[in-house]
């Protein structure tokens, strides 16, 4: 057996659920074994982006002790589009710094 964790955030919100799974045990398993997509069932049915640690990953690669399942949301917008358009208006991204 392994410990691993299975993490989504909302702005409002995170949920990470800690699971103990079999050595054997995938990102796609331990994604179901967490019942996070029955708590947001906005995430049922889709194709969703997965990662370990920051690295995205197929949901069949097998997880190791400790390792962390990250379930990531989609963009509302292209960055970098994001950054030609304020530059464009002579805008800085990001937030302001104090004076």
């Amino acid at each position: 057996m392994i410990k691993v964790e299975v993490v989504y955030a909302l702005p409002e919100r995170q949920w990470l659920i800690a699971l103990e799974v079999d050595d054997d045990t995938t990102v796609a398993d331990a994604l179901r074994s967490s019942g996070l997509i029955e708590q947001q069932p906005m995430l049922a049915g889709r194709r969703l982006t997965l990662g370990v640690f920051g690295r995205i990953v197929a949901p069949e690669e097998r997880l190791r002790h400790g390792d962390r399942v990250e379930v990531y949301r989609e963009l509302q917008a292209d960055p970098k589009e994001t950054r030609r358009r304020l530059a464009a208006a002579g805008k800085a991204m990001g937030r302001r710094r104090p004076a």
